[in-house]
């Protein structure tokens, strides 16, 4: 979770500003994952002692992605990793988080992990995903894979 924390701030860096406030409140949340993937146990309720992601983080997470997707145009094709700085550094983050989720998944099989941290994790790449394809069409839009195109 630190690789992904850190280069979320990358992105938030390179978007001087732009969707900052929702970057920053993740980033936060990332720490509570980080906590709670390393308290084994089978309780996961929080408590004082132990911090735990919770439903409303990740109906939070849900709510944003509905939001700033509805704005944006249905997908014809792949998506490169590309575009503004901001936007590629949002496609990096997206990539860290997703191997993330991959750990997270190989340790649930283990031990068990938290069922919401793991679909905050799921959840996350997707909203990055869609904020990096909102500064994109800000800049003019989504850059395509074109299939073949180098043939």
């Amino acid at each position: 979770m630190d690789e992904a924390n850190s280069a979320i701030g990358v992105a938030r860096a390179a978007l001087d500003g732009l969707h900052d406030a929702l970057l920053a409140r993740v980033q936060n949340d990332l720490f509570d994952l980080g906590a709670d993937i390393a308290t084994p146990g089978d309780d996961f309720q929080p408590s004082e002692m132990t911090l735990r992601i919770v439903a409303a983080q990740v109906e939070w997470l849900e709510a944003t992605i509905d939001r700033v997707n509805a704005d944006l145009d249905p997908l014809k094709s792949f998506i490169l990793p590309a575009g503004t700085p901001g936007a590629a550094a949002l496609h990096l983050a997206r990539a860290i988080v997703r191997r993330a989720e991959r750990a997270c998944v190989a340790t649930n099989a283990g031990r068990s992990l938290n069922p919401f941290a793991l679909t905050y994790v799921n959840r996350l790449s997707d909203l990055l995903f869609i904020l990096a394809r909102d500064v994109n069409k800000k800049a003019g839009g989504d850059v395509l894979w074109v299939p073949g195109a180098s043939r």
